[in-house]
């Protein structure tokens, strides 16, 4: 019996996939709920298992946009499983006959003759650099003499003998899908950018107390993103136009916070959501946070996991970044960037002191968010940072990190 294998639909709205790669063969023997293929749609790539067991025939090759439920791979369900070695295995190839010597006459001649340097030219060629095809040789048969290199000078743009190779692949169709996606946001929207520092010093001392009980009782380590997290909780809260979104001629107002983490995942950037943050204790924002991150980096991500999302937070820190102006994630009408922490001289109470200091980012649609709203959103969650004690923990640290 032949099977046809269409592809399925990996949500709703989606229409069409392409196929990112094969993990078969074609003719290779699959089983049952065998990964046989990835395929990337404009949200995430999805693995495509075997329905039955058999000999597979390939009807879709690597980079094809196909529509959902059209026929990409027969399966023929008879055929019995074949026994040792797969007779697809390719030949081992056959030794070739080394080519014949050519005669040390003949090969110094053609050398010599095509502008060969002495010894010491060689070397001074070797340390500018230059290689000596692109040098002409005065000596005897265009022989590259001590006094040609040392006047040898690359040219301006010429090549000089390094790699100059270059090679093309084609963008996923997640890739794709996302370069559309954020210029249609610099096209489409009044995108601000507004910045702030925050002295970490007050996390830091919490997480030097804590982490390692905090880790030891709950099996999750105590990151930067659940205090984050919570203070963006908390500035969505007093204001509330940030956690909003444009739907036409109508301002949407959400009076939950799902929140979009930027991860980076094998074939791209990747925004699953941590739904209702309000209600998650610190715990359970680190346990999300590591779930979905591991889910992703390992392609298992789905679409309803990325789905939705009231507002985002991106760290670029993890690279290094120490200011960027990140750039919102449509629907939504604003994104905060996290930053690298490095120690910077500040003035506090009136003396300068070294601290460690993140530059805070955030980006907004200007239609629906003025300057005083995103100003004071980004105040606020720098408060709740430097004073995380009385606005995050409620003045009870033990009991808010469920010690």
């Amino acid at each position: 019996m032949i099977l046809e294998m269409r592809v399925p639909s990996p949500g709703e709205s989606i229409t069409e996939v392409e196929i990112a790669d094969w993990l078969v063969e074609d003719g290779d023997y699959v089983e049952k709920d065998q990964a046989i293929a990835e395929v990337d749609s404009d949200k995430a790539t999805l693995e495509l298992p075997a329905e039955k067991s058999g000999i597979i025939t390939l009807k879709a090759e690597v980079g094809d946009a196909v529509e959902v439920g059209a026929v990409v791979c027969l399966i023929d369900t008879s055929a019995a499983k074949p026994k040792g070695a797969s007779k697809n295995e390719a030949p081992k190839a056959e030794a070739k006959e080394a080519p014949k010597a050519e005669p040390a006459t003949t090969k110094a001649k053609e050398t010599y003759a095509s502008g060969t340097p002495s010894p010491a030219a060689k070397k001074i060629l070797d340390e500018k650099g230059i290689a000596a095809g692109a040098v002409k040789g005065t000596g005897r048969d265009g022989r590259i003499t001590k006094e040609d290199a040392v006047k040898a000078t690359p040219s301006m743009g010429s090549p000089t003998g390094g790699n100059r190779g270059e090679s093309r692949s084609k963008l996923s169709m997640l890739r794709r899908k996302v370069a559309e996606r954020l210029v249609s946001v610099k096209n489409e929207t009044a995108m601000l950018t507004t910045f702030n520092e925050v002295d970490m010093s007050p996390i830091f001392a919490l997480r030097k107390q804590y982490k390692e009980d905090f880790k030891a009782k709950h099996g999750v380590s105590l990151g930067f993103m659940s205090f984050f997290t919570k203070a963006v909780v908390r500035a969505l809260k007093m204001y509330p136009a940030v956690n909003s979104m444009i739907d036409g001629k109508e301002m949407l107002s959400y009076d939950f916070c799902d929140i979009s983490i930027a991860v980076s995942g094998p074939k791209g950037l990747m925004v699953p959501v941590i739904r209702n943050a309000e209600n998650l204790t610190f715990r359970g924002v680190e346990a999300e946070v590591k779930r979905l991150a591991i889910r992703a980096r390992e392609g298992e991500i789905t679409i309803d996991e990325m789905t939705g999302g009231t507002f985002t937070i991106t760290n670029g820190g993890v690279f290094g970044s120490m200011l960027s102006t990140p750039i919102i994630n449509p629907p939504q009408s604003a994104i905060l960037g996290m930053h690298n922490i490095v120690e910077r001289p500040i003035a506090k109470d009136g003396n300068v002191v070294i601290a460690p200091i993140m530059y805070v980012a955030l980006s907004y649609d200007h239609r629906i968010i003025d300057g005083k709203e995103s100003v004071g959103f980004l105040v606020a969650v720098k408060e709740a940072l430097e004073n995380p004690e009385e606005l995050l923990l409620d003045n009870n640290i033990k009991k808010a990190l469920e010690m």
